[in-house]
């Protein structure tokens, strides 16, 4: 890493602790009322108050939202797969699966409790219909943008459509694979705690709706920091994973930037 690298990431790292150093700062000059906005310093010591009773919570809320987020990227994949070298598939799928993105998840999950009552099931459940969504599009997209020129050549050659698929149609998605990991694992969080503050006696999302209901604003405050540290955490990984696979796509930039 460049001696560039190492001063961009120290200077956002110092507009980060700006931005709670000036949060704090607001809370005392204005005598923000805890109950509407409480200050960093607060929020950070009722999560290090609290963190033996939240750690169960939150790896309930870690293990649904990856087995909903695994579950969610395996069937991304395939649908992705299909849609993206069927032209029947994409007319016949692709406005199904818009018309089910679109529906708040919010209403899917009772259908879920019915199902499956309440507890981890329809967590997993609304991560998964939450998160593969993006998946299936970005594989479909990185599909279509394999040249025709490409398949002819590799046709003539004798490569079948299996052997185009998986040798170059699926490499060729890996960019477009890994930009919507890292949105879908944002979107497995979200799903995975909606369903816990409705339908769970666990996770995070359920100590952050007693918390409400008992005005300990505080504490919400510091479940919100969890799910965004376990968030942001879950994306330095995927972008490390990116690196290593996608070196190939990112390397122009990296020559501009160096």
């Amino acid at each position: 890493m460049s001696e560039f690298d190492y001063r961009q990431k120290a200077w956002s790292a110092g507009l980060i602790v700006l931005f709670f150093l000036a949060w704090e700062l607001f809370c005392l000059m204005t005598g923000m009322s805890d109950l509407v906005l409480p200050r960093p310093s607060q929020v950070f010591t009722t999560l290090f108050e609290k963190f033996p009773i939240l750690w169960p919570h939150i790896l309930q809320t870690l293990a649904t939202t990856m087995i909903g987020f695994v579950l969610g990227v395996g069937l991304g994949v395939v649908l992705g797969a299909i849609i993206g070298v069927s032209k029947t598939a994409y007319d016949t799928a692709y406005p199904l699966l818009v018309g089910f993105s679109s529906i708040p998840k919010v209403a899917v999950v009772p259908i879920f409790v019915l199902w499956f009552g309440s507890g981890t099931v329809p967590a997993v459940l609304t991560a998964l219909s939450i998160c593969f969504f993006p998946i299936v599009v970005n594989i479909a997209t990185g599909l279509a943008t394999t040249e025709p020129e490409l398949e002819d050549v590799l046709k003539a050659l004798g490569a079948s459509k299996l052997d185009i698929l998986w040798n170059v149609g699926l490499p060729r998605t890996m960019p477009f694979f890994f930009a919507s990991l890292k949105v879908a694992v944002s979107y497995a969080f979200v799903g995975a705690v909606l369903s816990e503050t409705v339908a769970s006696n666990r996770g995070i999302g359920n100590v952050m709706m007693t918390a409400s209901s008992n005005f300990n604003v505080p504490l919400v405050f510091a479940g919100l920091f969890v799910l965004a540290g376990l968030g942001v955490a879950l994306y330095v990984i995927f972008s490390l994973i990116e690196g290593r696979v996608t070196g190939w796509a990112t390397r122009k930039n990296d020559v501009i930037t160096t």
